[in-house]
C-alpha cells in the first residue's frame, strides 16, 4: 500500500515506463495501488492548493462541522489519481493534455481511509491527427462506497 510522501515532481522521472498509445486497450482495467489517505497528505495537498477551510485542517473545527471530523476536500482526487496509479500509468505521460472532465462527489474521504481506485480506457480515437482517450475512473474506500467518480478525455503526446 502507498502511504502519503512528498510530492513527486519531476515528471518526466519515469517517462521511459509509460505505456504509449498502442499499449491503451479500451475496457481493460487500469493496473492501480491501494493508497492510505493521512492528514499530512491532505494538509500538503490544501497547501499546495491554497486551501484553508478549517473542516480540512483544524480537527477541533472539524469535530463540530457537519460531517463530525476531518475530511478531504472533494478534489482531493486530483493527488489520488496518481497515487493510485503506478509509475508505468499511460495517465502520468508527460505532454498529456486534459481535454474536459466531469466529476460526481458522493461522500467525502477522511484521514485514515484506504482508498482504490478502479479505472480503464473506454475508447480511443484520433481526430484532427490527436490522439484522444475517453476515460472513466471511480475512487472508493475501505468499505466499498464511492468516494467519487468521474469521465474524461485526454490528449495524448504522439
Amino acid at each position: 500500500m502507498v502511504q502519503a510522501q512528498g510530492f513527486e515532481t519531476d515528471f518526466w522521472k519515469d517517462a521511459n515506463l509509460r505505456k504509449g498509445w498502442d499499449d491503451i486497450v479500451p475496457g481493460e482495467p487500469r493496473k492501480t495501488l491501494p493508497y492510505l489517505l493521512t492528514q499530512e497528505a491532505i494538509a500538503l495537498y490544501c497547501k499546495a492548493v491554497g486551501e484553508t477551510n478549517p473542516l480540512y485542517l483544524d480537527e477541533k473545527a472539524a469535530k463540530a462541522g457537519p460531517h463530525g471530523g476531518l475530511v478531504a476536500p472533494p478534489s482531493i482526487h486530483i493527488l489520488l489519481m496518481f497515487s493510485c496509479t503506478p509509475a508505468d500509468d499511460w495517465m502520468r505521460s508527460p505532454g498529456t493534455i486534459n481535454a474536459g472532465q466531469s466529476w460526481s462527489y458522493n461522500i467525502h474521504a477522511r484521514p485514515g481511509d484506504t482508498i482504490r481506485l478502479e479505472a480503464r480506457a473506454l475508447d480511443k480515437f484520433i481526430k484532427r491527427q490527436r490522439l484522444f482517450v475517453v476515460h472513466d475512473n471511480v475512487f472508493f474506500n475501505q468499505h466499498g462506497q464511492v468516494i467519487c467518480s468521474g469521465r474524461g478525455q485526454t490528449i495524448r503526446p504522439a
